[in-house]
């Protein structure tokens, strides 16, 4: 609710476009950084509770990293997407 009321306020005032590219990346960004850490965090965890699968943990953590990066790339997309139709 809060947001639409943001986005609203924006669009009346007429900074739509830029807008667009800081909510996408912004969010994006944000999702990311907690999303590496979690990701990371559990790893630590994992290969702590049994060394012997580290190989196959970190193999497993590399494509979770790679997923959660590409979260990024689509709010980032989606707020160019937004600049240049509007």
């Amino acid at each position: 609710m809060f947001a639409l009321q943001i986005i609203t306020a924006a669009a009346s005032s007429g900074i739509t476009k830029g807008f667009g590219i800081a909510v996408g990346g912004g969010l994006g960004a944000v999702g990311a950084g907690v999303g590496i850490g979690i990701i990371f965090g559990k790893v630590i965890e994992a290969v702590t509770r049994q060394p012997e699968m580290r190989d196959e943990i970190t193999s497993i953590q590399w494509l979770g990293f790679a997923l959660t990066e590409a979260v990024f790339f689509y709010g980032l997309v989606a707020g160019l997407l937004s600049y240049v139709l509007t």
